[in-house]
């Protein structure tokens, strides 16, 4: 029995994920309703997470699938509440202009793809230096099996705590200009009305979603419980506070969608949305002071705790001390970027009174 070879399998498994991808892309172009622009982007991005796991990165694939095919889609869905359904046409004149854009960047970006190394390179500059620096250490200094968590909470904390303060700026910049949501609050508590029987019914109940927020009570609790164990196995695995913090929003999106912008204000109001995310950056930076208070630098996590000794020093290693400061700054990361985006959603969500079947 003959033996496929292994590298023509991933081969296929790559060009078949690019094709998808790039009829995808055409399909997107081509289309007016801006619902399935929407639904295709969500299912672009999930393709692209498929592509990362055949080309190993596990991490960056779960970080797609959150962010891209996820919460990126439930938020251009509150987006497009606010404006027309249907794209306007354009003559084909004009369609040239970005057409030739598109074919320009592409071209720059094709050539530019000559100089880079070869996939998998040992020689390229990511693994012949820092990348390689990163691997030999990690061990002995931080003692953590995922060494991208190493990378990006420890040896890297400080473009981390900037990446987290850019998400929250972001919701900030968003809620400002948009609103923070109490104005849905007055516009959606309409009056009950009677039934045949007397009985008074709220206006805006929908029995025909039943089934689904029966469905939605026993998942919703789940996919919250889920974040918080992407938060605390990223030392382990895939993940970390960025992805449990989308999944946690997402569970707060999906309450909103199944029982109303109403409902979800009253559950989870817009306040403890940007009070965690302001908790959460100030967490993080707050780890970095606690370590320049202990005598270490800033976001130095083996100054986090520090053993009695007057002689220690920054050359000890203390990889429980790393442990505990990762869990803490990854923690921030997760209250701010689940509080920015359940912001962000609140934002555009919430200046629809109602979202109603047709609205979709």
């Amino acid at each position: 029995m003959s033996v496929v070879n292994p590298d023509i399998g991933v081969l296929l498994v790559n060009v078949t994920l690019l094709a998808l991808l790039f009829f995808v892309a055409i399909a997107i172009a081509r289309l007016r309703s801006l619902f399935a622009i929407v639904m295709l982007t969500g299912a672009y991005s999930l393709i692209s997470a498929m592509w990362f796991v055949a080309v190993d990165a596990v991490d960056v694939a779960f970080t797609e699938a959150a962010v891209g095919a996820g919460v990126s889609t439930v938020l251009m869905l509150g987006a497009m509440l606010l404006t027309a359904r249907t794209a306007r046409v354009e003559p084909n004149w004009k369609r040239l202009g970005p057409l030739a854009v598109c074919l320009v960047t592409g071209a720059v970006l094709i050539y530019a793809t000559i100089d880079l190394p070869a996939f998998g390179d040992a020689d390229s500059a990511a693994n012949s230096h820092v990348g390689a620096m990163y691997l030999q250490r990690t061990a002995a200094e931080i003692d953590i099996p995922n060494v991208v968590t190493a990378v990006l909470a420890s040896y890297r904390g400080f473009d981390t705590l900037g990446e987290t303060a850019v998400v929250f700026a972001a919701g900030l910049a968003v809620s400002l200009l948009l609103g923070f949501g109490e104005r849905s609050l007055s516009a959606s508590h309409k009056p009950a009305r009677a039934n045949l029987k007397g009985v008074l019914v709220p206006s805006n109940k929908s029995d025909h979603h039943v089934v689904l927020r029966v469905v939605a009570k026993v998942l919703i609790p789940i996919v919250m419980i889920y974040a918080l164990y992407v938060h605390f196995h990223g030392e382990l695995s895939a993940g970390g506070g960025f992805q449990a913090g989308t999944i946690f929003a997402v569970a707060i999106v999906l309450y909103s969608l199944l029982f109303g912008i109403t409902a979800a204000l009253d559950a989870f109001p817009v306040i403890w949305a940007r009070s965690i995310a302001a908790f959460g950056v100030l967490l993080y930076a707050g780890v970095g002071f606690w370590a320049l208070m202990n005598g270490g630098n800033y976001l130095d996590y083996d100054f986090v705790l520090p053993p009695d000794d007057p002689d220690y020093g920054p050359e000890d290693a203390n990889t429980w001390s790393q442990h505990v400061g990762i869990i803490l700054i990854e923690l921030g990361v997760l209250f701010a970027v689940a509080g920015s985006l359940i912001s962000i959603f609140y934002a555009f969500a919430g200046r629809a009174p109602e979202i109603r079947d047709e609205d979709w």
